[in-house]
C-alpha cells in the first residue's frame, strides 16, 4: 500500500495523561482524571453537565458536580428547554476551558405564532474549576441566523470537532428559511443547490480559530452544503519532501436534502464522503474528487487515523474509516488517502489531490478490503493514544466492538477473545483516557437509552476490553461526553 509520512491525530476526547484533582468535600487529593457527560433534561426540565472524578487505578467515577446548566436561561414548565438540546461537549488544548454545543430548536410551521420559538444553535463556553467542576455557562457564541429574519430562522446542529491546530469545525443540517432564499445577498449566500421553497434546507460546516478560550468564525463560515452531513473527523500529515503541514476534513452525508415542499433529487446524492483542506485560517476548499461514493447504505461516523510514527515517515498511513447502519447490521468500511506515491496504487496527480480509494490488498478494485462487522448503528468511533486499536460504540445493539489496526496496511481485525461487549441501552458517544503510567486505559460510552455510562479498561499492549463492574447512573438522557 501507499506509504505517507509522519502527522498528528486530531482527536476530540484524548488529553493528557493525567489531571490530580481535588476531591469535592476533600482537602486531600489523588490520581483521577475527569469525565463531563452531557444530560438533556432532569425531571423534564433544564440540561446539565455533569462532572465525575475518574480513579486512574481502576477506571471507577466519583460525582463531583451535576449542576453545571447548559443553557444560560433558567427552565420553566412553561418553557423547559430554553437553549435547545446540549449535544457535544471538547475541552481545549489547556484544559482550561469547556465548549458545549447546544443544537438550537427548528421552527414549527404547523405551530402558532406564540408557540413558534426557533433557537439558533449555539456554542457555550465554561471555565474549568480546580476540582473539574464547571463554572455557569458563559456568553453564548452563535453564527447562524443572525442577520433578518431572525426569528423565523434557526439551524440544527449536530456535532463538534476540535483539531490539533486549534479549529472548532461543527455541522448543521441547515436552515429555515435557507440562506438566501428567496434572494441571495451577500451575508446571505445562495445554497449550492436550488432552494425549492421557505423550508428547504441549506446544511453547513462552520469553522472557528481558537486563541485563550476565544472562538472566532473563520473566513468563509457558515460554508454551505448541497449535501446534509452525519459526522466529521479531522487529520493532519505532512507530505513526502516537505516540512508543511497539511490538514485534512472528512465528512460523512447521509441523507439528500429534501424537507417540505421537496421533491427527492434522483438519482440519490447520498451515502457519501466529502473532503476538504483546512487552511491556517480555518478556510475549507473541497477536494477536487469530492464527495466519494461509499458502498453502504447511511454512512453515520468517521474517522481518520495517521498510522505513521513521527520519527518513521515512511512507515505506516493516512486511513479512513467509515461506520453505517443498514438492515443488515453495521460495518466499517476502510479507505486510504493518497499522500505519497506508490506505483499501482497512487500517482503523483493522484498525491496532489490526496485522492481516497477503498482499501485494497492489491490495485485492482476486485480487491476491496472487505468492511468489518461493527454491530447495529456504529455512531462513535474513538482510536486510543498510539493508532493501534479502534473502539466503536453500536447504538442500535447496545455494544463496543474492538479492532486491531495493521499501521502499514490500515487493515482491521476483530479483537480477540472479546471482539465486543455489551454497554447500557443506546451508547451515544464515547471517551478513552489512559492511565497515569500508561499501563492501561479507560473507555466509557454515554447510554440514553438507559440513562447511565458504561465503563471498560483497556489494555495498552493487545487492545483487549474488559467491563467494569458496574454501570455509573447520570441524569435523564445522557448525550456528548469527553475525557481528560
Amino acid at each position: 500500500m501507499s506509504k505517507k509520512l509522519g502527522g498528528v491525530v486530531a482527536l476530540v476526547g484524548l488529553c493528557a495523561l493525567s489531571l490530580f484533582l481535588v476531591s469535592c468535600g476533600s482537602s486531600s487529593s489523588r490520581p483521577a482524571g475527569v469525565l463531563y457527560v452531557l444530560t438533556q433534561g432532569n425531571n423534564s426540565l433544564g440540561n446539565y453537565v455533569s462532572t465525575f472524578a475518574m480513579d486512574l487505578n481502576g477506571g471507577g467515577l466519583s460525582l463531583v458536580n451535576s449542576n453545571a446548566s447548559a443553557c444560560p436561561t433558567l427552565a420553566t414548565s412553561t418553557n423547559p428547554n430554553p437553549c435547545g438540546l446540549p449535544v457535544d461537549i471538547l475541552l481545549d488544548s489547556t484544559g482550561a476551558t469547556a465548549f458545549v454545543l447546544d443544537q438550537g430548536a427548528p421552527p414549527c410551521p404547523t405551530c402558532t405564532l406564540g408557540e413558534n420559538n426557533p433557537i439558533p444553535p449555539a456554542i457555550y463556553p465554561y471555565t474549568v474549576g480546580s476540582d473539574g467542576s464547571l463554572s455557569a455557562p458563559g456568553t453564548a457564541v452563535t453564527w447562524t441566523c443572525t442577520g433578518t429574519g431572525v426569528s423565523n430562522c434557526s439551524d440544527t446542529a449536530t456535532a463538534m470537532l476540535l483539531d490539533a491546530a486549534g479549529h472548532l469545525f461543527v455541522i448543521d443540517y441547515g436552515s429555515s428559511p435557507t440562506p438566501g432564499y428567496p434572494t441571495p445577498t451577500a451575508a446571505s449566500p445562495s445554497c449550492p443547490h436550488v432552494p425549492t421553497g421557505p423550508y428547504d434546507v441549506c446544511p453547513s460546516i462552520s469553522v472557528f480559530t481558537m486563541s485563550s478560550g476565544t472562538l472566532t468564525l473563520a473566513p468563509g463560515s457558515p460554508f454551505y452544503l448541497s449535501k446534509i452531513p452525519s459526522a466529521l473527523s479531522a487529520i493532519a500529515f505532512t507530505p513526502p519532501n516537505s516540512t508543511t503541514a497539511q490538514e485534512l476534513l472528512f465528512v460523512t452525508n447521509n441523507q439528500d436534502i429534501c424537507s417540505q415542499n421537496c421533491v427527492a433529487p434522483s438519482p440519490h446524492n447520498d451515502n457519501t464522503v466529502s473532503v476538504y483542506s483546512v487552511y491556517s485560517t480555518g478556510t475549507l476548499n473541497e477536494q477536487p474528487n469530492s464527495p466519494y461514493a461509499v458502498a453502504a447504505v447511511n454512512p453515520i461516523s468517521v474517522l481518520a487515523v495517521n498510522t505513521s510514527p513521527v520519527a518513521q515517515p515512511t512507515v505506516g498511513g493516512l486511513f479512513v474509516y467509515v461506520g453505517n447502519e443498514d438492515p443488515n447490521g453495521g460495518h466499517l468500511y476502510p479507505f486510504e488517502v493518497c499522500t505519497a506515491v506508490d506505483p499501482g496504487y497512487c500517482t503523483q496527480a493522484q498525491v496532489n489531490q490526496n485522492l481516497m480509494f477503498p482499501l485494497r490488498t492489491c490495485p485492482d478494485p476486485s480487491c476491496d478490503v472487505p468492511p468489518s462487522t461493527a454491530g447495529q448503528s456504529p455512531v462513535a468511533m474513538v482510536v486510543d493514544p498510539t493508532n493501534k486499536f479502534l473502539y466503536v460504540a453500536a447504538a442500535g445493539s447496545g455494544q463496543v466492538y474492538g479492532f486491531t489496526i495493521d499501521t502499514g496496511s490500515g487493515k482491521l481485525t476483530a479483537l480477540s477473545p472479546n471482539p465486543y461487549l455489551p454497554t447500557g441501552t443506546n451508547p451515544v458517544s464515547m471517551a478513552l483516557h489512559p492511565t497515569v503510567d500508561n499501563t492501561g486505559q479507560f473507555l466509557y460510552t454515554s447510554n440514553k437509552g438507559s440513562t447511565n455510562i458504561s465503563g471498560f479498561t483497556l489494555s495498552t499492549t493487545s487492545g483487549v476490553m474488559n467491563s467494569l463492574p458496574s454501570p455509573t447512573d447520570t441524569l435523564t438522557t445522557p448525550s456528548g461526553m469527553t475525557a481528560r
